[in-house]
C-alpha cells in the first residue's frame, strides 16, 4: 500500500519542549511542551512515560523550578510572546496556578528557591527597567525586599552560597563582556582579575562557602573552568580544552564532580571534572546540542537535547550503569528518523581569508528541485547548530537544499570571532554570506540562478540587507521579524538591552553614517525581487513597526511584497496552528519560483 508524501502538517506536528525540572525524589518529571498545540506544563510519574497535563494556561514557560522539598513548583509564563514573564506556584499534581509575583508589563527572571522553600529570589525589570533589581520574596509572610539594585548594565542574581548568606551577580555589559561579582558581608568582590580587555563570565556556582567555580574567557579566546577562593580572593584557571567554549556547569556534591557542557562549532559535548583528582572525562551524549542539564542528588543526569534529525527530547543517564535512556520520544509523525537529512559540515574562506563553517542540508536526488535556500541565522551572536528544525527538514523533504553559514559574529568559535559582528552588522557578515554562495556555486552545490533567501530576527535583517544590496543572487526573499531601520531598532528594544546597543549595533550619533548604510531601509531601490514578510504582533525584541515600515515603503514603490502578521505571537511562533500556517505560507511562496 502506498501513502502520500508527508505534508507540512506532519513535520510541524512535531512537538517541542521548552524546559523541564525533576522532583527531588526523581519520581516526577515536569516539562513545558505543546502536546495540546499550545505550551503547557505536563508531567510524567517516573519510571512511567505517559504524560498528563498540569496547566491549561496555553502560554510559553520561561522559568521552571522545583521546591527542594518536593512540595510545589515555581513556573513563569508570558502572554502571547510578549516575554513579560510572571511567576506562579503550583502543586505537583497541577491545578491552580497561584500568582506569586505579578507585575504586568514587566519581566521576572531567574527564579531561585531557598533550601527550605520559604523564600523566592528573582531578578526583575520592575522599578529598574534598564539595569534590573534583584529581590527576595518571603512566600509565607508575602513580604519582599530588594537585595541588589542594578547599575551601569543589566545585573542578574545567578547563584546563592550553600547557607544563602552570599550571592553572585552577573553584570551584562555586552554579549561579549560580562562580569561576575560576589556580594558577601555587605561588600562586593569581582571574580575575575582587573584587566582592560573585555571578557565574559557565562556560568558560576558555589561548591562551598569559600569556593566558587566559574566559566570565563578571561585572558583567553575560549571559555574555561576557573576557581575563585573566597578567603584569599585568588582567581585561578582550572581546566580548558582547545577550541572549545565551556558554556554551562552543574555540581554534584557527594562525588565532588562538576559537569561541564561545552560548545565547539555546530556541536556540544559533555564532561565530568573530578575536583579531587583533577581528571576531566568526556561522556557520551544522546544529542548533538544540549539545551539544559540537571544533576540530581543521586548523581543521575537529565538533559534536554536535540540533533539535526531528532527534535527536543529529555534523556536520563543512570549513575549506576552510565547508560542514557529517553524519557520522551518525540519525532516527526509518519517520518522515520533515517528518512530525515543530516547536514554536511563545510568550511570556506571569506573575502578577507577568514574561515567560515557552515551546514549544508542537501535534498535527496529523487526529490531535489535544484534550488538552494540561504539561511542566515539569528542572533547574530548565536550559531546554527546540528539541532532539529522542522522547517529545515520539511523544506529539504520538499526538494530544497539549505545553506546555513556561521558567519563572523557567531558563537562557538571563540570570543574574538564572536566580537567581529559588533559595530559591523552590515558589512563583514553580509560578505561572509555572499562568499558562501560563491563557494557553493564554484563547488557545484548550487546554481547561480536557483537561490532563495530566508531569515529570521538578525537573519531577517540580513535577508533584507542582502536583498537590498545583492538582489541579483536571489529569486525571492522571506524576512521573518527582521529589523529594517537600525535607528528605530536601537530605540525600541527592551530597556535592559539598551546598555549593550552602542557596542553591539552602534552609537546613533557617533556611528550615524554607518548605521544609515547598514539599515535595510536605506536600500529600497535594490529590493526588486518578490518578498514575503512575517511578523509577530507582540514581538518585544523586533517590534512590529520594523516590519510595518519596510512593507509600507516597498508597497509605496509598487514592489511585490506580501505581509503576514500573527496577532497572538511574539519573537517566534509558540502556537502550533500558527507555526503550521507560517510554514505553509513559506512553502507556497517559494514554490511559485521553482
Amino acid at each position: 500500500m502506498k501513502f502520500q508524501k508527508p505534508d507540512v502538517e506532519q513535520f510541524f506536528r512535531t512537538f517541542g519542549i521548552q524546559s523541564f525540572t525533576v522532583s527531588p525524589n526523581e519520581k516526577q518529571l515536569v516539562f513545558s511542551t505543546n502536546l495540546s498545540g499550545t505550551y503547557n506544563l505536563w508531567a510524567m510519574d517516573l519510571p512511567n512515560q505517559f504524560p498528563y497535563p498540569l496547566t491549561f494556561i496555553d502560554q510559553s514557560c520561561q522559568e521552571l523550578t522545583y521546591d527542594k522539598n518536593g512540595q510545589f513548583l515555581i513556573a513563569g509564563f508570558d502572554k502571547d510572546g510578549d516575554e513579560n514573564t510572571q511567576l506562579y506556584a503550583l502543586q505537583p499534581q497541577g491545578g491552580e496556578l497561584k500568582p506569586v509575583r505579578i507585575h504586568e508589563g514587566h519581566r521576572h527572571m531567574i527564579a531561585i528557591l531557598s533550601k527550605d522553600g520559604k523564600k523566592l529570589f528573582y531578578t526583575s525589570t520592575k522599578d529598574n527597567a534598564m539595569c534590573l533589581n534583584s529581590y527576595c520574596f518571603d512566600l509565607e509572610t508575602e513580604k519582599e525586599w530588594i537585595m541588589n539594585e542594578g547599575t551601569d548594565a543589566a545585573t542578574y542574581l545567578t547563584a546563592l552560597s550553600p547557607n544563602e548568606s552570599s550571592q553572585i551577580y552577573l553584570k551584562h555589559f555586552a554579549n561579549t563582556y560580562s562580569l561576575a561579582f560576589l556580594h558577601k558581608d555587605d561588600r562586593e568582590y569581582r571574580l575575575t582579575p582587573e584587566t582592560d580587555k573585555q571578557h565574559t563570565v557565562s556560568d558560576v556556582l558555589f561548591t562551598s562557602e569559600t569556593t566558587i567555580y566559574l566559566l570565563t574567557d578571561y585572558d583567553d579566546d575560549f571559555s574555561y573552568l576557573a576557581k575563585y577562593d573566597v578567603n584569599s580572593k585568588q582567581f585561578s584557571k582550572v581546566v580548558s580544552l582547545q577550541m572549545e567554549d565551556f558554556k554551562s556547569i552543574k555540581y554534584h556534591e557527594q562525588s565532588q564532580t562538576i559537569y561541564i557542557v561545552s560548545e565547539k562549532g555546530v556541536e556540544d559535548f559533555l564532561y565530568a571534572f573530578d575536583i579531587q583528582s583533577g581528571e576531566l572525562k568526556k561522556l557520551e551524549t544522546p544529542a548533538s546540542v544540549i539545551e539544559k542539564l540537571v544533576v540530581t542528588e543521586s548523581n543521575n543526569l537529565y538533559v534536554l537535547g536535540r540533533s539535526a534529525t531528532s527534535p527536543f527530547n529529555i534523556y536520563k543517564r543512570s549513575a549506576n550503569d552510565h547508560t542514557w535512556a529517553a524519557c520522551t520520544n518525540y519525532g516527526v509523525p509518519g517520518v522515520k528518523e533515517e528518512e530525515l537529512v543530516h547536514p554536511n559540515v563545510i568550511t570556506y574562506p571569506s573575502f578577507d581569508g577568514l574561515e567560515v563553517e557552515a551546514l549544508f542540508f542537501k535534498a535527496n536526488k529523487d526529490v531535489s528541485n535544484g534550488h538552494v535556500i540561504l539561511w542566515p541565522h539569528g542572533g547574530p551572536q548565536s550559531a546554527e547548530r546540528k539541532s532539529f528544525r522542522a522547517m529545515f527538514q520539511f523544506l529539504v523533504n520538499r526538494g530544497y537544499s539549505i545553506f546555513a553559514p556561521n558567519f563572523r559574529g557567531s558563537t562557538g568559535y571563540g570570543l574574538e570571532f564572536t566580537k567581529m559582528v559588533e559595530g559591523d552588522w552590515g558589512h563583514g557578515p553580509r560578505l561572509d554570506n555572499i562568499e558562501g554562495l560563491e563557494w557553493l556555486i564554484k563547488n557545484g552545490y548550487a546554481d547561480r540562478d536557483k537561490i532563495l533567501l530566508l531569515g529570521g530576527s538578525y537573519g531577517g535583517y540580513m535577508a533584507l540587507l542582502l536583498h537590498g544590496k545583492h538582489s541579483e543572487y536571489f529569486k525571492a526573499v522571506i524576512d521573518i521579524f527582521g529589523p529594517s531601520d537600525l535607528f528605530s531598532f536601537i530605540d525600541s528594544v527592551p530597556e535592559h538591552w539598551k546598555p549593550v546597543m552602542n557596542q553591539w549595533v552602534g552609537d546613533p550619533v557617533n556611528d550615524r553614517e554607518k548605521l544609515i548604510e547598514y539599515s535595510p531601509i536605506t536600500h529600497l531601490d535594490g529590493m526588486v525581487k518578490p518578498m514575503l514578510v512575517i511578523q509577530g504582533a507582540n514581538d518585544p525584541r523586533v517590534v512590529k513597526a520594523e516590519s510595518d515600515k519596510i512593507v509600507q515603503a516597498l508597497q509605496d514603490k509598487g514592489r511585490e511584497v506580501e505581509y503576514l502578521v500573527l496577532e497572538d505571537e511574539g519573537h517566534g511562533f509558540s502556537k502550533k496552528e500558527n507555526e503550521i500556517k507560517v510554514n505553509r505560507k513559506i512553502l507556497e511562496f517559494f514554490d511559485r519560483f521553482i
